[in-house]
């Protein structure tokens, strides 16, 4: 077992950082609503277990089931297809900043949903953030008039991020009122994935799956260290560090994920890279610095 702070961190990163690629591995093929299935059935088998060996109390009411779904529907349904389906389109790398805006989103509905207060560094850190994906993405969007499948793909990662964000704000809810967490989490990746079975049968696609080496190594990856392991090392840090430091994962995974992409994927950085990375991260890091 890891114990060191910084082993913790780094594995979150290097984890988290890399499942942007490992998507890759799932597309074409297989329907991106089955691969998430698939990929949360199996996740949320393993939170299960997880929750059993420790005992935990897994019962929840019928409102707290509903509540429940709603946060796994958004957090692990919907933007998550929204996510393959972005990956589809444009590189992993580019959902994976684009996607980052994410944390940004979560204080802006925390503010709308329960009165949160906002300050001017938070507005400034959202809006620098912001302009940072903006810039990053404009060459991309300037190619249009040769593959619009790229307005389409920043499309789908924009509605990504909305919708992980809505599921972070009902996580918080649900927290707030005392829904422990692993089992929380074992219901929320098990709802989610039966969202994802819905829009599969609800669309008329196949639910076939590939016996590939590359699509069940991604699969196995993404389940047990994309969403298990790592949930566990976050979880530790949350307790270990706080929520501030721990939120400086969500600077570095993007980073990791372009140069994945770059190496992998055939991605070219223009100046328009360097100044789009450097705003989404120096707006991270403004709203996630202590005073």
């Amino acid at each position: 077992m890891i114990n060191s702070t910084t082993a913790l961190f780094a594995l979150c990163v290097a984890i988290w950082g890399s499942t942007w690629f490992a998507i890759t591995f799932q597309l074409g093929e297989v329907a991106p609503e089955a691969s998430v299935f698939y990929r949360f059935l199996l996740a949320s088998l393993l939170a299960f277990g997880w929750c059993r060996l420790r005992r935990l109390n897994l019962r929840f009411s019928r409102w707290q089931h509903f509540a429940l779904a709603i946060q796994g529907v958004l957090m692990f349904g919907v933007s998550y297809v929204f996510v393959y389906r972005a990956e589809a389109l444009i590189v992993s790398g580019l959902v994976a900043v684009g996607f980052s805006v994410s944390p940004l989103l979560n204080m802006l509905f925390a503010r709308l949903a329960f009165r949160v207060p906002m300050s001017w560094r938070v507005a400034i850190g959202s809006l620098l953030g912001m302009t940072g994906i903006a810039i990053l993405f404009a060459p991309e969007l300037d190619a249009l008039s040769v593959d619009s499948r790229v307005l389409t793909g920043a499309w789908y990662t924009a509605l990504a991020a909305l919708t992980s964000a809505a599921g972070s704000v009902v996580a918080s809810r649900n927290a707030r009122i005392g829904l422990p967490l692993w089992p929380a989490l074992s219901w929320g990746m098990l709802y989610g994935s039966m969202c994802s079975l819905l829009v599969v049968l609800l669309t008329g696609r196949s639910l076939s799956i590939a016996w590939s080496a590359n699509y069940l190594a991604s699969l196995l990856y993404l389940s047990v260290l994309g969403s298990v392991i790592a949930f566990a090392a976050y979880l530790t840090l949350l307790q270990r560090i706080g929520a501030a430091r721990t939120g400086y994962i969500g600077v570095a995974v993007p980073v990791l994920a372009l140069l994945l992409s770059t190496l992998f994927e055939g991605y070219t950085w223009r100046t328009e890279t360097w100044i789009g990375v450097v705003l989404a991260i120096a707006g991270n890091v403004v709203v996630l610095r202590r005073r």
